[in-house]
């Protein structure tokens, strides 16, 4: 079996082949050169960070399945300063077209996180500030983190996925920089396996 852990950058298509653009845009195929991989889950195009690829594919359903309630974190970059009142409903739950998020562990980073710069970076507004949260999810819907801060009225500038996993149990970024990839280890796999 394979199992590769990738930083995604900004602007990759989260899958080896282009069919959907007239313009050529980057995809996995143009990072990873390992045949018969396929990404567990999904990152945007506009999103950065952590990508799982195997071809183990009941560990992929398994991880990618919101019912099996894995723990992912993301620093993500807002608007404007959110208050404790935007971060309660962040935390409870939000109701966003027909469905409600699941709770969610989320706090104000104190200052920003240490990343790679991104490439275009973000729009620079000066009169209007930003800041850094932290948004652990346990299910993983299409654009769900951009779709939450937007519904609390601060969107989403940057987001990136740092890790899979809980503290004590967690696979990061640590090491790689954004296009880079590299297997995971015998107690990473394990680990994997074995998250319930």
């Amino acid at each position: 079996m394979k199992y590769i852990l990738f930083y995604k950058p900004y602007g990759v298509l989260c899958q080896f082949t282009d069919g959907g653009s007239d313009i050529k845009r980057p995809t996995l195929k143009d990072y990873i050169s390992v045949p018969r991989v396929y990404p567990v889950g999904r990152l945007d195009l506009d999103s950065e960070g952590l990508l799982l690829l195997t071809d183990n594919g009941q560990l992929q359903h398994r991880l990618a399945n919101p019912k099996f309630a894995h723990p992912r974190t993301y620093f993500v970059q807002v608007e404007r300063i959110p208050d404790e009142k935007a971060l309660t409903k962040l935390r409870n739950g939000i109701t966003i077209k027909n469905y409600r998020t699941r709770k969610a562990k989320v706090y104000l980073l104190p200052e920003e996180p240490q990343l790679p710069p991104r490439i275009p970076p973000i729009r620079d507004r000066r009169t209007i500030p930003t800041c850094w949260l932290a948004i652990t999810l346990y299910e993983g819907r299409n654009r769900q983190v951009r779709r939450m801060t937007a519904a609390v009225g601060f969107p989403t500038l940057r987001l990136v996925r740092v890790s899979l996993g809980s503290n004590s149990q967690q696979i990061n970024l640590t090491g790689l920089q954004p296009g880079q990839w590299r297997k995971l280890t015998d107690q990473e796999i394990k680990m994997l396996i074995n998250f319930r």
